[in-house]
């Protein structure tokens, strides 16, 4: 018989920049290694995961990352007293931070987590990007933290339009000229606050690599993916995977350079010389993470059993010109669930 496991899932949002919470719920519930029981970590009444209840046994909302890691941690130690939690995986970037902090703290309640180092974490923000690129002999896009908007009128000195106006967590805007420089500087950091990161335009197609890195250099599994079809604000709404040697050896050199532990995304530019830049390393999985597993390679279920502690082997393959495609559909739930969350914090 299967082990029964208590996994917490943060990440259930389902805007147009959804989180990989659900995604990364559906990979738990196919795991063949355990059964599990996922519990959602919410962060707003209005997260569609809270409400899939063939997928969430129960949710819970937590503290903003902003409240501080000691709020964070009573309410975990009050979520774990009910649920017996197993093993807690964080899907923000946002709130990585804290669980990291508290890594000690929650494995002497038995919360077991594989998350990547603080100074991993550190080092990989967009706002050192070129020297994480010297460092580790990756090419990537010049790069520039700005605190203000007026320096954007002298950016011309060093970058040439169009250029990326990027937050230091998300959101992402190539402008044209100063005037669009500035209106992007605003609404990003209304919304992430500073700095805002100025970058080289690249001009090329999109690719990006999920995968898993054991801590000691090895990589657990990786799966290239080609975006098919972008959002907006440049996310991914339907991608390929495809079988990229290049992509491949990148992703090797980053983990066996770096010593990369836990999972991570690599946003990958393609020029017209077939040479590839790293854009950005989000160090959690993306929302995209389903199509791993529906590809041979079930990253959360490897994330659980590295998390507790066990012996995983490195994933060899993975299918090939294998599609997902991403779609949004209205669920009809009753008002009280929704005051129950609202109100008590729980559903």
């Amino acid at each position: 018989m299967a082990r029964k496991l208590k996994i917490a899932v943060s990440g259930l949002n389902a805007i147009d920049s959804p989180g990989p919470g659900v995604a990364v719920a559906r990979g738990l519930k196919e795991a063949k290694s355990f059964d599990s029981s996922i519990i959602g970590l919410s962060y707003e009444s209005l997260e569609p995961g809270i409400y899939l209840h063939d997928l969430i046994h129960k949710s819970y909302q937590i503290p903003y990352p902003s409240v501080g890691t000691e709020t964070l941690l009573e309410r975990i130690k009050y979520i774990h007293s009910i649920e017996n939690i197993d093993v807690i995986i964080p899907n923000f970037d946002a709130e990585l931070y804290s669980f990291m902090k508290l890594t000690s703290e929650l494995a002497a309640m038995g919360i077991n987590t594989f998350l990547p180092t603080i100074e991993q974490f550190e080092e990989r923000h967009k706002i050192n990007l070129n020297t994480f690129g010297e460092k580790y002999d990756i090419k990537v896009p010049k790069s520039k933290a700005i605190m203000d908007a007026g320096e954007i009128y002298s950016l011309h000195e060093e970058f040439a339009y169009p250029l990326v106006v990027k937050g230091k967590y998300y959101d992402a805007y190539i402008a044209h000229n100063p005037q669009q420089a500035a209106t992007f500087f605003y609404k990003i950091s209304s919304k992430w606050g500073l700095p805002i990161i100025i970058q080289q335009f690249i001009k090329g197609n999109e690719y990006n690599v999920t995968g898993l890195g054991d801590g000691n250099g090895n990589m657990i599994a990786a799966v290239p993916m080609r975006k098919q079809y972008i959002t907006d604000k440049g996310k991914a709404w339907g991608g390929i995977s495809i079988n990229d040697e290049k992509m491949l050896e990148l992703t090797q050199h980053f983990l066996s350079s770096t010593k990369w532990r836990g999972p991570f995304e690599l946003e990958l530019m393609k020029d017209a010389e077939g040479d590839f830049y790293l854009m950005e390393i989000n160090p959690r999985m993306p929302a995209w993470i389903y199509l791993a597993v529906g590809v041979g390679q079930n990253i959360p279920e490897a994330i659980v059993n590295l998390a507790l502690g066990e012996d995983v082997k490195a994933f060899k393959t993975f299918l090939t010109s294998k599609m997902f495609i991403r779609y949004s559909w209205d669920m009809i739930v009753d008002i009280k669930e929704f005051e129950q969350i609202a109100s008590y914090g729980e559903l």
